[in-house]
């Protein structure tokens, strides 16, 4: 009998957050920090095991995890989401990755259950969408994983890999996830605002 495929959570928490003021991994949604709530949804959605990569203010963040979760340090963070990207992707074991961003609290565990739903093996390559426009989190098998890291640099990460590759499959997410980011305070109290008045 073959073994089940895991699909482990990686999550990119490593940014400095200038325009946030501070770190948004550390950023307080409810009173729950954004990393916390990113993992839950990972976890929700079905992932396992997770893994955080860290940088900016990494001994905080680290402090700030629940038991059980592995964290990887990008030593070259300052350089943009492509190392964080790159270095989480060195660091993992198992047949898929989703890579969900910390900034993204719109994201939703319905989303990344729809990602992990279909059986997912090492040539796995998804994208969640949103109104057909795609966006994150993604869905990266290991064989594709070499060719992500090659191609992820600044603050592209996948994107470069991802974008007209014919072998993507669209998920659509629209009706159970938003995928805008969050990256100014401005930008917070108006996710915070929406959610409060539904």
């Amino acid at each position: 009998m073959s073994r089940p495929s895991t699909v482990t959570g990686l999550l990119l928490a490593a940014g400095a957050g200038r325009r946030m003021g501070g770190p948004k991994a550390l950023v307080e949604l409810h009173g729950e920090p954004l990393v916390r709530r990113a993992l839950r949804v990972l976890a929700d959605g079905g992932c396992a095991p997770l893994v955080v990569v860290l940088g900016a203010a990494a001994d905080d963040v680290a402090a700030a995890l629940p038991a059980g979760v592995h964290t990887v340090r990008a030593p070259d963070w300052g350089s943009g989401m492509g190392a964080s990207l790159r270095a989480g992707l060195a660091a993992l074991d198992g047949d898929a990755a989703l890579v969900h961003l910390v900034d993204l609290p719109g994201v939703t565990a319905e989303a990344v259950a729809r990602l992990v739903a279909a059986p997912v093996g090492p040539t796995a390559l998804r994208r969640a969408a949103y109104d057909g426009r795609p966006a994150h989190p993604v869905l990266l098998g290991r064989t594709h994983w070499d060719a992500v890291a090659a191609s992820a640099t600044g603050d592209a990460g996948a994107r470069a890999y991802l974008g007209g590759n014919p072998d993507v499959e669209l998920v659509e997410c629209g009706d159970v996830a938003d995928p805008d980011d969050v990256d100014t305070p401005e930008a917070l109290a108006r996710f915070t605002g929406q959610r409060d008045n539904r």
